[in-house]
């Protein structure tokens, strides 16, 4: 069921004000895939525009709270917690980035941790384009979500797999 709809078919923000708040939380990851020097000049910060994954974590949590700005039908929320983790992943050649993003509310925050991951990741694009424009922005998901009237839902190792096997990765 798509819920951004009415009767007549037409978009519409979703009516939450009779629910109850509950504390939510939502976790996401991405990638951003490109030339092994590149990741090189991250991680020995010898980037001229700086520290490019401190930047991009702090561009993560921005994005977490501007999320409403961006996705048309999303309700502006008041954030307990957002944490961006980003990590190098010299074997992918690859900057790996983890939100959990939490509130309590009436609606989830799933579309914040997943904003939260996009941002991240595109200002490491941003940051290091100069040097590689080839990079690859990939595998952003919504890991797991917890709080509401639908309760937890996680990704399946299934699910993993069978994207592995697809080429998703």
């Amino acid at each position: 069921m798509l819920t951004h709809f009415n009767a007549a078919g037409e978009a519409h923000m979703v009516d939450v004000g009779d629910k109850p708040a509950t504390r939510r939380v939502a976790v996401a990851e991405g990638l951003i895939r490109m030339d092994p020097k590149t990741l090189v000049l991250i991680e020995q910060s010898g980037h001229r525009k700086g520290d490019v994954l401190g930047i991009a974590r702090i561009a993560g949590i921005m994005g977490a709270k501007r999320t409403a700005d961006l996705v048309p039908l999303c309700h502006p929320l008041v954030l307990t917690r957002v944490e961006v983790v980003l990590d190098s992943r010299a074997a992918e050649s690859a900057v790996y980035c983890r939100a959990t993003v939490e509130t309590t509310g009436q609606t989830g925050v799933e579309m914040e941790a997943l904003c939260a991951v996009q941002v991240s990741l595109l200002t490491v694009y941003d940051m290091c384009k100069a040097a590689d424009r080839g990079m690859t922005i990939t595998t952003v998901r919504l890991l797991e979500k917890t709080g509401g009237k639908s309760g937890p839902w996680s990704r399946s190792p299934d699910a993993d797999q069978a994207e592995t096997q697809a080429g998703v990765s």
